[in-house]
């Protein structure tokens, strides 16, 4: 009997290659284009493949979620790290990601997300966990009403651009940006 041909299991590899064909799919079509068989179709694998990595199209979008919230993760951590200033060091971090994709427009996964955070618990549970502990991480050098007012901020820029891609980027300039990041640099503790 002939040995039948057998491919190395490579599931980390698998995983991510499904993860990387829902952003694709998310940011080229949009969430509503998103099913188990396109995402299986793209990445190479069969939807029972698929299946067995994440039981359901809201269980890849959440881990797609969690992915974007890692990246972001090393994004301000790589920001804290060059920052010789350790108050409000957070603060300015965030801020510098919420305006580092200003200028992609509508082709990135954060917009593609962003408007189903809105209205999906699930995703918005995972947002509300990681800034929670992002928050308690940094209470002793970002927790002022100054840091808060300027996250916040920042916040609403990166909602505008999400809502208003491009009206967003003529009603709220990149100048904004280093203004918010002033704000940060000069809170105190007393604040």
């Amino acid at each position: 009997m002939a040995k039948a041909h057998q491919r190395k299991k490579q599931p980390e590899q698998v995983r991510r290659a499904l993860l990387d064909c829902v952003a694709q799919i998310a940011i080229e079509q949009g969430l509503g284009a998103l099913t188990i068989q396109a995402v299986a179709e793209r990445a190479g694998v069969t939807k029972g493949g698929l299946l067995h990595h994440f039981d359901s199209k809201q269980a890849l979008i959440e881990a797609v979620f969690a992915d974007l919230l890692e990246k972001l993760d090393r994004q301000i951590d790589q920001a804290i790290e060059a920052d010789p200033e350790p108050r409000g060091s957070f603060t300015r971090g965030y801020i510098r990601a919420c305006f580092a994709d200003r200028t992609h427009g509508t082709q990135n996964l954060w917009a593609a997300l962003s408007v189903a955070t809105l209205s999906e618990p699930a995703l918005r549970a995972l947002w509300s966990a990681w800034l929670d502990a992002r928050l308690a991480r940094h209470h002793a050098t970002d927790n002022t009403p100054t840091l808060t007012i300027a996250r916040l901020a920042a916040d609403g820029v990166w909602l505008a651009d999400m809502l208003e891609k491009e009206a967003g980027l003529q009603r709220y300039p990149m100048e904004l940006e280093a203004q918010l990041l002033a704000i940060a640099s000069a809170a105190t503790s007393d604040d």
